[in-house]
């Protein structure tokens, strides 16, 4: 058996601004979306929430334990889409703020990712 080597994907945490996203039509309201971004040899990993009209994008890494949120592409938010959910350890957030509201990292945040609509393009901030 040959032993292929395992090599660990380099992270990064924020993005260049101006990248298009997809359509602000694109994302349902209430709903939410996970974008992947290669930045040079690294890996952005990212989601956007579409709440009441606005829209929110986050780090996809909960200050709990530092896991991605969603379990399920794409499935940040409780079922009655009023808060997004860490679907590893239960924490709940508010969609446009990050703040955790209930769980093991209560009183955190999520961090921020800077995204804004332009044209109808969702963009990164």
């Amino acid at each position: 058996m040959t032993d292929i080597p395992q090599t660990e994907r380099k992270r990064v945490w924020s993005t260049p601004a101006g990248v298009a996203l997809c359509a602000a039509a694109d994302i349902a309201d209430p709903g939410s979306r996970a974008f992947v971004l290669q930045i040079g040899e690294a890996f952005f990993h990212g989601f956007v929430v579409h709440k009441d009209g606005q829209f929110a994008g986050f780090v996809d890494r909960c200050p709990h334990q530092g896991f991605p949120l969603a379990i399920e592409l794409d499935q940040y938010l409780t079922p009655d889409g009023s808060l997004i959910l860490c679907g590893w350890h239960g924490a709940v957030f508010e969609p446009l703020t990050g703040e955790c509201t209930g769980g093991p990292c209560a009183g955190a945040r999520l961090t921020p990712w800077p995204v804004r609509v332009e044209g109808g393009v969702i963009r990164t901030g």
